[in-house]
């Protein structure tokens, strides 16, 4: 394409020289002309050059599978279509790794064994937050390859979600994760399980290729998920540093900044945003009040996990509350620590907040503090004036249809698990 294009130039250069420029200098002016049209058909084959560092797939041994027929008839068949993705980028990546990076069949089951644990078999929330958003955006005229490419988004976060876990539950100790042993605690796997972590971060940046590297928003794709994973990154960095912080530090201005950095971006404005990226939006004022919107939810969500870590249950969670034992700078503690509790009472926390076990006696004994000033019915309030604060917000996004955000609200408001 670029070499018709340059041709056409070419000649345009040679006429308008002929008809513009004095004899006895069309020799120079063609000869800047000759060297810039060249510069342009060299930087074109060495941006293809570059592309290609890698190893790059080869079509020959490793072919991108073809897409299923995606049905979005009901909430339950949208499920249903969404998981058979997974597979479909699982298998590409195993079948990459061993043809391409001589990885060898052991190795490979065992990369898969960590990307079906781990990927597969949770709520899927934010996954299929980017094919809703995504419908609700191309206006009804999404195609199959629309939907399923969108649902390929939807796993890309799936997987940024699945290799933050891994990390997040050895950094925390964790016990369980959706009702199952966390991942390093899998055959007493320990401290490896952080290469298996980073494994699936870079595997999900081939899937993100491998079915976006023709697109033309593939680079704002990369450099979303990338600033994303950074954003999130940093809010895990304080979060890690109240382990060593005195509890005096744990503010709710502390606590909203963990938050919103380690949950809201990746978990409500990148699913979202994907899907704007592939509408073609560009306005950044769009993006602006579609993640002031976010943003809010998100928060708010977190709040909603904070509560539940104390008062839900493993049964109804899926996992064992340790944010008293680990320390947490949760919304639960921030809000009694600050005002809510008596002289007594705080120096009880100041004593055991972060350095007693699961079902302790002195976890039980927070747990009672936290229902005695009643923190049970202070999240009530909070959960009733988010949900008025995003209502608030409607009509400031004027590309994002409204229904795109109710469907995320109905997700969480008042979730119990």
């Amino acid at each position: 394409m670029l070499e018709a294009v340059l041709t056409l130039l070419a000649a345009a250069w040679g006429a308008a020289i002929h008809q513009l420029v004095p004899q006895e200098q069309q020799l120079y002016v063609g000869v800047l002309a000759f060297i810039t049209l060249g510069a342009a058909y060299l930087f074109q084959n060495k941006t293809k050059e570059l592309s290609a560092i890698g190893p790059a797939v080869d079509a020959a041994k490793v072919t991108r599978r073809p897409y299923p027929v995606y049905d979005i008839s009901t909430p339950e068949a949208k499920k249903a279509s969404f998981k058979k993705i997974i597979p479909i980028l699982i298998e590409e990546a195993c079948d990459e790794l061993e043809q391409s990076y001589e990885v060898r069949p052991d190795e490979v089951a065992w990369i898969r064994k960590v990307l079906d644990y781990n990927v597969t078999g949770g709520k899927m929330n934010r996954g299929l937050m980017v094919v809703e958003s995504g419908i609700s955006l191309f206006g009804g005229k999404a195609t199959n390859d629309d939907l399923c490419r969108f649902a390929v988004l939807g796993w890309v976060i799936e997987m940024l979600q699945a290799w933050l876990l891994i990390a997040d539950d050895i950094m925390d100790s964790s016990v369980t994760r959706r009702g199952q042993p966390c991942w390093y605690k899998v055959d007493d796997l320990g401290s490896a399980a952080i290469n298996d972590a980073f494994l699936v971060e870079m595997l999900l940046f081939k899937a993100l290729r491998r079915h976006f590297g023709d697109r033309p928003e593939y680079s704002r794709l990369v450099d979303l998920v990338m600033e994303t994973t950074l954003q999130t990154e940093l809010g895990q960095l304080l979060d890690i540093k109240c382990d060593t912080a005195p509890l005096s530090a744990f503010t709710l201005d502390r606590w909203t900044a963990i938050v919103k950095y380690k949950t809201a971006f990746y978990s409500f404005y990148l699913p979202v945003a994907m899907a704007m990226v592939c509408a073609g939006i560009e306005d950044r004022s769009e993006y602006d009040a579609a993640r002031e919107i976010l943003v809010v939810m998100g928060v708010y969500f977190q709040a909603q996990d904070d509560f539940l870590d104390a008062f839900g249950g493993k049964e109804v969670i899926g996992k064992i509350g340790t944010d008293i034992q680990d320390k947490k700078c949760g919304w639960l503690f921030v809000n009694a620590y600050n005002g809510l509790v008596d002289a007594k009472d705080k120096a009880y926390l100041d004593k055991y907040y972060g350095k007693c076990k699961v079902e302790s006696k002195e976890e039980k004994k927070i747990k009672e503090i936290y229902k005695k000033i009643g923190l049970e019915e202070l999240y009530q309030e909070y959960e009733e004036a988010s949900y008025q604060t995003i209502m608030g917000l409607k009509g400031s996004c004027s590309q994002v249809p409204w229904a795109v955000f109710e469907t995320f609200l109905k997700k969480v408001y008042k979730r119990k698990k």
